[in-house]
Formats: structure tokens, sequence, C-alpha cells
């Protein structure tokens, strides 16, 4: 029962990137450098980012906030 888990992810190369099978590659390391993209028949896509989610507002008001004119008038009218 392996819930949770997923397969293990096949190990890249060079050979798989993009850039490597398209003749664009000017490097030559040994393993996958941090520019890797996969080859893909749809050509070069950009690596996948983070969705940005909105959080409910949790606070109907503020924390605080100024006095109105009639406060500070009578604060200062004392």
């Amino acid at each position: 029962m392996n819930k949770g888990r997923t397969a293990p992810k096949k190990k890249v190369s060079c050979a798989d990137c993009y850039f490597h099978c398209n003749t664009l590659c000017a490097l030559g390391l040994d393993e996958p450098c941090p520019t890797f993209r996969p080859d893909t028949p749809e050509g070069l896509r950009p690596p996948t980012q983070l969705r940005f989610l909105f959080r409910t507002e949790r606070r109907t008001q503020s924390a605080w906030a100024f006095p109105t004119a009639d406060e500070q008038a009578a604060l200062h009218s004392a």
C-alpha cells in the first residue's frame, strides 16, 4: 500500500534536454545544467510557475483608525 507515493522519476540527462537536442547547448557538462528543459514535440515551453491565490478577508474592521473630527474636538476642548 503505497498511498501518497508516486513512481520514481526518470533521471534526466543532457541527451533529454531541448537545447542539446537542437544543438543549442554550449556547455560541456556531465550532468544536466540548471537551464535544463525537456525536449517535447511542442518545442520549448517555459517552466511551470506557482499559481497566485487571493486570500479571503478575515477582518471586517481595521485594528486601529484615526479618531473622527468630533472625537478630536472633544479631546482638545476639555
